[in-house]
């Protein structure tokens, strides 16, 4: 007996519920299954990239993005230290960029946008409960169904709250059930890993330094970020290493410590409704967790979205690349390459290839995000050295920033031009250590230079040989 659906979706967070409909739009059956569908409160996935939004357009779900006082994000304003530099992203063609490809070769203006994350994962469940393809299911996946022959992933076995557990049967799973999936330590030897928490609270009316920006804090201290999520909200993010938090121990501690080391070096204008949330506001954390991907060889089965593989949130990249990772998916499983997904040879098949192609647009985001707050959060004379040349390099303006701006912002996938960009950061960081040294200063700032291109092959390898593994 065939069983009862094509697909199932076990989350129906930004991941589940862009497959699903990716699924359900190209005539598969689809059962969703979410053990919560109440609006989400969290302080993540408030940020989507430009190549965010064109994903979202390619899925056919740009709507969702509507009626949401989403904010336009055109760009980002860095304060380093008493310095301050402004990136935007440049009119972009996107003819080298799948998700991008459109007809003619007219520039698109490239824009972000920022929102409260439940309100947009209420807008994409409503979505996919409209498809007439896909069923909707509020319960808990309590167990993945394998069969005892092959040992391929075959369903879940669920319960809603009061009943019995419930046994669904699908030709292929797709795991996509969040940072804290239940199920990923069965098909991955890989655990997420983090050094610092952000700290999240909601200013009221901040008057922010531009509109249409996100703001990065950086250089005293662990980096701050700044967006705007409502016609009134503004979310605050304050990293603090571990280290610093086994120190403060309590949230009283955290707000004191938001007081008297956040306040002072944020923008003045933001300055009296941080003081206001610091004392009064909501505060919440969230790990600041990376996790490489690996490719399940257990049939039937795929990952999807921050269950399979995560990145600093520096950057706010996480909705880019599931949303990103699912069209490519949709794309190699469609009825046209994969008329069956019962064939598990086929799907297979595809879902190598989905390892390996998908990495052009997550290694270029998961490397990125991780060398940035690796060079932001040091200490270290030579990446201070670094960090000066990073906001003096986006200052000389657009014939430095566009591409960087671009491989940031999700609209270009190219690993080897973030590798350019970063060692062009590195060695203009030293041409201009090297000419402020003054001549009785030269052999010191050699010496000093000589690490600061070795502290940067330390920063960038470390995430490349992550994104080398299986």
């Amino acid at each position: 007996m065939p069983p009862a659906f094509d697909v199932l979706v076990v989350g129906a967070g930004v991941a589940g519920c862009a497959i699903a409909t990716a699924f359900a739009r190209q005539g598969r059956h689809v059962l969703v299954v979410e053990r919560n569908l109440a609006e989400p409160d969290r302080i993540v996935g408030e940020l989507l990239q430009p190549g965010g939004v064109a994903a979202i357009a390619a899925l056919g779900l740009s709507h969702c993005l509507d009626g949401i006082e989403a904010t336009p994000v055109k760009g980002y304003h860095l304060f380093w230290k008493d310095e301050q530099a402004a990136f935007w992203f440049c009119p972009f063609s996107g003819s080298n960029n799948r998700v991008l490809d459109t007809p003619g070769s007219k520039p698109i203006p490239p824009t972000g946008r920022s929102f409260h994350h439940g309100k947009f994962i209420e807008r994409l469940r409503a979505s996919i409960a409209a498809e007439p393809n896909v069923t909707l299911l509020e319960a808990t996946a309590l167990e993945l169904l394998r069969d005892e022959t092959t040992g391929a992933v075959v369903g879940a076995a669920c319960a809603r709250t009061g009943d019995s557990p419930a046994k669904h049967y699908a030709s292929l799973t797709v795991l996509a059930d969040g940072s804290c999936s239940n199920f990923r330590s069965l098909f991955t030897p890989h655990r997420p890993k983090a050094q610092s928490r952000f700290w999240g609270l909601e200013l009221v009316d901040a008057r922010l330094p531009r509109h249409g920006y996100a703001f990065a804090v950086l250089g005293q201290g662990p980096p701050i970020l700044m967006y705007q999520i409502g016609a009134r909200e503004t979310r605050i993010l304050i990293d603090i290493p571990h280290d610093k938090q086994r120190q403060l121990r309590t949230t009283a501690s955290v707000r004191r410590y938001i007081q008297q080391h956040v306040v002072p070096i944020v923008p003045e204008s933001v300055r009296p409704s941080l003081e206001k949330a610091a004392a009064q506001g909501r505060l919440r954390s969230m790990p600041n967790a990376w996790m490489p991907a690996s490719r399940s060889a257990v049939p039937g089965l795929v990952m999807l979205g921050d269950a399979a593989n995560m990145r600093h949130p520096i950057t706010g990249a996480g909705m880019t690349v599931a949303l990103k990772d699912a069209v490519l998916l949709s794309q190699l499983l469609s009825p046209e390459k994969v008329p069956f997904l019962g064939n598990s040879g086929a799907v297979r098949k595809a879902v190598r290839g989905f390892h390996w192609r998908r990495k052009a647009h997550s290694a270029t985001l998961n490397i990125l995000a991780l060398a940035l707050y690796l060079l932001f959060v040091s200490e270290d004379p030579s990446l201070i050295i670094m960090q000066r040349g990073f906001i003096r390099y986006v200052q000389e303006g657009e014939k430095n920033f566009a591409e960087p701006a671009w491989l940031m912002g999700g609209l270009v996938d190219s690993p080897f031009l973030l590798f350019y960009h970063f060692f062009m950061v590195a060695l203009y960081s030293i041409r201009l250590h090297l000419g402020q040294a003054g001549w009785l200063g030269v052999p010191k700032a050699v010496l000093q230079s000589t690490l600061v291109f070795a502290s940067a092959v330390g920063i960038i390898w470390r995430p490349i040989v992550d994104e080398l593994r299986q």
